[in-house]
């Protein structure tokens, strides 16, 4: 497995609250959830991860991973 790369984000605080009470809710890290995140928007572009990166549900497959409750 490649070694991992880390970064600093800045990130608007309300922001990082919902993203923490995200995690939360999935039993994943506020790191974890993020990445997540980010694999699934990359995935919903038609892109590949490479080396069996791609955690995002079956089913799930080219839906935004953007929360419904924004669409409300």
């Amino acid at each position: 497995m490649a070694q991992r790369k880390s970064l600093v984000l800045r990130i608007d605080p309300a922001l990082w609250t919902e993203i923490e009470r995200w995690a939360q809710e999935e039993l994943r890290s506020v790191n974890g959830q993020i990445e997540y995140l980010l694999k699934r928007a990359v995935v919903a572009r038609g892109r590949k991860l490479q080396d069996g990166a791609d955690d995002a549900p079956p089913g799930n497959q080219g839906q935004s991973p953007i929360s419904n409750s924004e669409n409300r």
